[in-house]
């Protein structure tokens, strides 16, 4: 599975590291919650470098408090809302609209009924897009 990942993600241009272990997301999730609720959406970004490019262990409130830093969100206000787990009914919530969607894995893509689960190439998710009304973009 890693090495199917890597090599969809290097195809797409996307960065991948060395990650061996599998870190529990779940207050990961909570803060980008709360940085989306902010309106910061680089968020996802930096947390998607931090785990699947540097092996971050997302699970460490410190690391956590650390990369909301580095998009510009204070670094007071990330840990208080780790701590006191604010955004949980937030997750919770968009955990169980997930399960009634029958999302089994992530990412899973839906469009007008229709899903697909997991990292998918360019090419499928177009085709779920077109298959769902959006026009095609023009690729050079």
């Amino acid at each position: 599975m890693s090495r199917r990942l890597r090599e969809m993600l290097e195809a797409e241009g996307l960065p991948y590291g060395n990650r061996s272990m599998t870190y529990n997301t779940r207050l990961a999730q909570e803060l980008a919650a709360w940085a989306v609720a902010r309106g910061e959406h680089r968020i996802h970004d930096a947390l998607f470098r931090a785990y699947f490019v540097d092996a971050v262990n997302v699970a460490e409130p410190d690391e956590l408090v650390r990369i909301a830093g580095e998009v510009g969100l204070p670094d007071e206000e990330a840990r208080r809302v780790l701590e006191e787990r604010e955004y949980s009914p937030t997750v919770d919530r968009d955990w169980k609209q997930a399960r009634g969607l029958g999302v089994t894995g992530v990412p899973t893509y839906i469009a007008e009924a229709r899903g697909i689960v997991g990292a998918q190439p360019y090419e499928l998710l177009e085709k779920l897009a077109t298959t769902a009304g959006a026009k095609p973009l023009e690729r050079s």
